[in-house]
């Protein structure tokens, strides 16, 4: 249980910092939204943006994750403190010579980058040209963000997880302040992508000095654990180049304005935006408070334990993603409305970016449910069956938004992406639970049909109070219907949850009842 109370405060920080971050995020999509609609700049800015980070998951979080902080957290239990920050300094000599020659050859092949990843754009001269020349402006934050991401597994290890949390705000800051210090155009979009990557890693410095980190620059490039942080990473990084293939397929296929639409690009970015609210701040935040406790317990071969922080962290999923589902499917249309409608974000716009943020949400608890499967196996140290699988939930969305985007358009890429993204957590289960065998999957079960059955009554709830609770047209009526919808959901979701008996809200309630005492 203390585990357990551990991980939840740890995620409790990691959730509060990144709905601050998702919040600004917010803020930062509705002003790129309403100076550029789902149009030129605002498709530019989704290639371009995408493009570096691509790279940055390849050497950066995705290397965090599946690599770094295993492989850190051991040395912190077996090894001293000054073996520690030299292995620190040694992976960070490495870091610095891949990621300035990615960001040199990023610079150089952007017109061939682009084209590769926006086919349709090459139809439209000034779009194309458009979405390269920022494509290379901002090329460097590659650099950038990836040492924050170095920085961060690093404090994560120690199990610092305040100042790398909030270290993502600073970049939705930056945006906002110089999107709307130049206006329309991508200078205020370009500088502000590289002024926040400097805060993100700036901003994690001090604490790195203050926890004992001292810069040793290219005095060694080898070590014996670096050698098994560079074994661990070469599956991730295929399956890190599958995951953001997946995302590119969607670009690509999204860029066909001829089938899907004009601005298919920027409406599934917004749609997407949406989808890793609840992602960043509940999924993302509880893998990444669970991974070091995932990490430990596999390096002291505690099943029993390792098997209860999994139940723990996939029921704990399900109870925030299924309600979260059923509501972006039920309100996307009034949420997409409130949110973006207004200057040049219109009526077609909302319409686009509703019915992609619809089938996006259907796969929003597999998407969730994934990250603590994928923490399980890096804990393991096995980034081998993460990789496999990405593979083969790439060649399903490939072919379904082959098939799909005919008769749906744009809806079915976003439907394309949640089915594959529900194949690929429904055989990492099954992989997993061969792999640490005896974990009570009837529970898990019993647990999903109870907390599903309580996000359709809610839903049924929402549509209610927001079909015949018309308050006017106003864009104040419209966001206090939305609340109204939004409030009457939550507290149907926590009644139906006690009805139907679900586990966790009985849990919830008694920890709220013991905090009261």
């Amino acid at each position: 249980m203390s585990t357990n109370k551990s991980i939840v405060r740890s995620a409790s920080i990691i959730g509060f910092a990144t709905l601050c971050s998702r919040l600004l995020g917010f803020i930062r999509d509705i002003v790129i939204a309403r100076l550029f609609g789902i149009y030129v700049y605002a498709q530019a800015f989704v290639i371009a943006f995408k493009i570096p980070n691509l790279f940055r998951d390849f050497v950066g979080e995705g290397a965090t994750n599946a690599a770094f902080v295993p492989v850190f957290s051991e040395y912190t239990i077996k090894h001293s403190k000054e073996e520690f920050w030299e292995l620190a300094n040694v992976v960070l000599n490495f870091l610095l010579v891949v990621l300035t020659t990615i960001t040199i050859l990023g610079i150089i092949f952007s017109p061939l980058i682009v084209r590769l990843i926006a086919p349709g754009f090459i139809a439209d001269p000034y779009k194309l040209n458009v979405t390269i020349k920022l494509n290379r402006i901002i090329f460097p934050y590659i650099l950038l963000i990836s040492l924050a991401a170095y920085a961060m597994s690093i404090l994560n290890s120690l199990k610092h997880f305040s100042v790398p949390a909030f270290a993502p705000c600073l970049l939705n800051i930056s945006i906002i302040v110089f999107a709307l210090m130049f206006g329309e155009g991508i200078k205020g979009l370009a500088t502000g992508i590289l002024v926040g990557g400097v805060l993100q890693l700036a901003v994690q410095v001090p604490v790195l000095y203050k926890k004992g980190f001292r810069l040793q620059l290219f005095r060694r490039f080898r070590h014996p654990a670096a050698k098994t942080i560079g074994l661990l990473m070469l599956p991730r990084l295929f399956s890190s180049a599958i995951y953001q293939l997946n995302n590119f397929v969607d670009s690509i296929f999204g860029s066909l304005a001829s089938i899907v639409g004009e601005g298919g690009v920027a409406a599934l970015y917004f749609a997407y935006r949406l989808i890793l609210f609840p992602i960043g701040i509940f999924s993302n935040a509880l893998s990444q408070a669970i991974l070091p406790t995932f990490s430990v317990q596999a390096i002291k071969n505690n099943r029993d334990e390792l098997k209860h922080t999994f139940s723990f962290g996939l029921r704990a999923i399900f109870f925030v993603m299924l309600p979260a589902s059923v509501g972006f499917m039920v309100l996307a249309q009034p949420i997409i409305r409130v949110l973006f409608e207004h200057g040049k974000f219109d009526v077609y716009s909302t319409r686009m970016t509703a019915d992609a943020l619809f089938f996006y949400s259907i796969g929003l608890f597999a998407y969730g449910a994934t990250k603590i499967l994928q923490s399980c196996f890096f804990a393991l140290k096995d980034t081998v069956t993460p990789a496999k699988v990405s593979f083969v939930a790439l060649i399903v969305n490939i072919i379904l938004n082959s098939i799909l985007m005919f008769p749906m358009k744009l809806g079915g890429l976003a439907l394309a992406t949640s089915i594959s993204g529900t194949i690929t957590f429904l055989i990492l289960f099954l992989l997993l639970r061969k792999r640490i065998h005896g974990f009570d999957i009837e529970a898990l079960m019993l647990s999903f049909i109870r907390i599903l059955l309580a996000s359709i009554l809610m839903g049924a709830v929402c549509g209610l109070v927001s079909r015949n609770i018309v308050l006017g047209y106003s864009f104040f009526a419209r966001l206090l219907n939305l609340g109204l919808a939004i409030v009457s959901g939550l507290a149907s979701y926590i009644l139906f949850c006690f009805i139907l008996r679900v586990k966790e809200i009985q849990e919830l309630w008694r920890w709220v009842a013991k905090r009261k005492l």
